[in-house]
């Protein structure tokens, strides 16, 4: 049986993160006034609650192609504990009275604007599932639903840890960074569990 200690951890962190939110403005840990439109703060919140909105939707379309009762349970527990997150994401920028969205490219302010996105099929950063990808996970049932949502979560998790320490790196904001430190270690303990789970199933990450 899955061990749910990282997933419980990353929801009371956002609990805690939520009732931070005015720590958050003032400055805490460091953090000299509101960060700036173009600041790691304000691009880390931005980027990540789109990248989390789409390992919600992927994790709502696999409730629905799957009756294993294990990777419904996994899809129910990033969904809610990354639709809280996004949600804490969003607030801090109406808090800031900074744009939740921007002309630059998604990861410019993890210098990587130019490079996000792969040509326009979808998958606007790192690890994001592509238009097509999303459309295939809707069409498949049953084990190899189960299958393509863990590889495609796998890849997810990867891109977000990714995205989650250059924040933990450039972020100034104490409870933001906070925040990012729990999602890498939270993700990564999935992606052990995802691989895990992929094995069971006579499959491997891509």
């Amino acid at each position: 049986m899955r061990k749910a200690g990282p997933i419980a951890a990353a929801a009371a962190l956002a609990l805690v993160g939520a009732g931070a939110l005015t720590y958050a403005v003032a400055g805490d840990e460091g953090a000299d006034g509101v960060p700036s439109a173009g600041s790691a703060d304000a691009g880390f919140a931005r980027d990540m609650a789109v990248h989390h909105q789409q390992a919600v939707e992927m994790s709502y379309v696999v409730r629905d192609r799957t009756r294993d009762e294990e990777v419904r349970r996994l899809a129910y527990d990033i969904a809610q504990t990354q639709a809280n997150q996004r949600g804490m994401m969003l607030g801090w920028l109406d808090l800031w009275e900074l744009p939740k969205v921007s002309a630059d490219p998604p990861m410019t302010w993890m210098g990587m604007g130019d490079r996000a996105a792969d040509g326009g099929d979808g998958a606007l950063m790192p690890g994001m599932a592509t238009r097509a990808e999303m459309e295939r996970l809707g069409k498949l049932n049953g084990k190899q639903a189960e299958i393509f949502f863990l590889q495609l979560m796998t890849d997810h998790h990867k891109g977000g840890v990714h995205m989650a320490q250059g924040c933990v790196d450039k972020c100034t904001v104490g409870v933001e960074k906070r925040l990012a430190r729990g999602m890498v270690e939270a993700q990564r303990s999935e992606i052990e569990l995802m691989a895990g789970m992929l094995r069971e199933r006579g499959a491997a990450p891509r």
